[in-house]
């Protein structure tokens, strides 16, 4: 008989994958580094987290959170990311044009990415910023399906650990 306090048994990966397509994984890891140049730290892990958060990818939220937070987020603003919407007095007009783009283009399901959303992060970043950005919300997304897909298991990740 189960205690009410057990947790649920950790659940095995799929596959490592990197180590079956070390290539392509190298390959990620310069896209990731190149993409992320230019780009806000604070602000990149943000992006990373709501994607994550929209791809129910717990590997790499596991990931971004905790490296947010050694980098010296607050726990507020982590917490209410998923909320942002209701909660934008936690971030800056810019972190929201970055949360809300970050959102359009993961959730492509949804259609295109609206005229309005892409606006409001370019008034918000010039040119070399945005395209910066788009490239690393494009990054994280790919990292998302791979740990979703694979089943990657949060929960073991040290803070910088995989500093690419």
């Amino acid at each position: 008989m189960a205690t009410k306090n057990e947790y649920n048994h950790e659940h095995n990966p799929r596959m490592e994958w990197a180590r079956h397509a070390p290539e392509v994984y190298k390959a990620m890891v310069r896209l990731d580094a190149a993409a992320r140049q230019g780009v806000d730290p604070t602000l990149l892990e943000l992006v990373k987290i709501r994607a994550s958060q929209l791809n129910h990818c717990a590997f790499c939220l596991d990931m971004h959170t905790k490296d947010a937070l050694a980098a010296g987020e607050s726990v507020d603003r982590i917490i209410q990311l998923s909320a942002w919407e209701e909660s934008r007095h936690f971030y800056t007009a810019r972190e929201i044009a970055a949360i809300e783009l970050t959102e359009a283009v993961t959730v492509l399901t949804d259609g295109f990415v609206p005229d309005e959303v892409y606006e409001r992060a370019a008034a918000q970043f010039e040119e070399a910023e945005l395209a910066q950005l788009i490239a690393a919300i494009t990054v994280i997304n790919a990292w998302n399906r791979f740990g979703v897909t694979t089943r990657m298991a949060p929960g073991h990740y040290t803070p910088g650990q995989y500093n690419h």
